[in-house]
């Protein structure tokens, strides 16, 4: 969906929640906060947790990461290439082994452009070490 061009992580929420035709206690109820505090960030006043931002995306059905970058929690570098994993983590059409070669060659691909290799989540590390043989070393086979 696209959003108007908002100063503020608060300006953006309560734009969003406009766009999905909620109330501000339609929201609350739905994100599990209670209508007072998201009052308060919608106006500035709070600033709320990555766990709090998670759940008002949920409620919303937007991106977590976009509310990550909105609050200042993360980077839209870092935002990108996290809906980059995500989706490659999501995909139902390929296999865990296949994703795990996928993202290797994502990384391998960053890192030849120049660009650093994040510290992986715990999920990330267990899609990595999923007791498969392939390492880092062996080539690829992606039929």
């Amino acid at each position: 969906m696209a959003s108007l061009n908002v100063g503020n992580l608060g300006e953006y929420l309560r734009e969003q929640r406009r766009s999905a035709q909620l109330s501000l206690r339609q929201l609350a109820d739905a994100a599990g906060v209670s209508n007072p505090y998201l009052s308060q960030i919608e106006r500035g006043l709070r600033k709320p947790s990555a766990e709090v931002l998670q759940q008002v995306a949920k409620a919303l059905r937007i991106s977590a990461e976009t509310l990550y970058v909105r609050a200042g929690i993360l980077d839209e570098k870092e935002r990108d290439e996290l809906e980059t994993r995500a989706v490659i983590l999501a995909d139902p059409s390929i296999n865990e082994r296949q994703k795990q070669v996928l993202l290797q060659i994502y990384e391998s691909f960053r890192k030849e452009n120049g660009f650093e290799t994040p510290t992986h989540t715990d999920a990330d590390a267990d899609t990595y070490d999923n007791g498969s043989d392939a390492g880092p070393e062996q080539a690829p086979h992606l039929s």
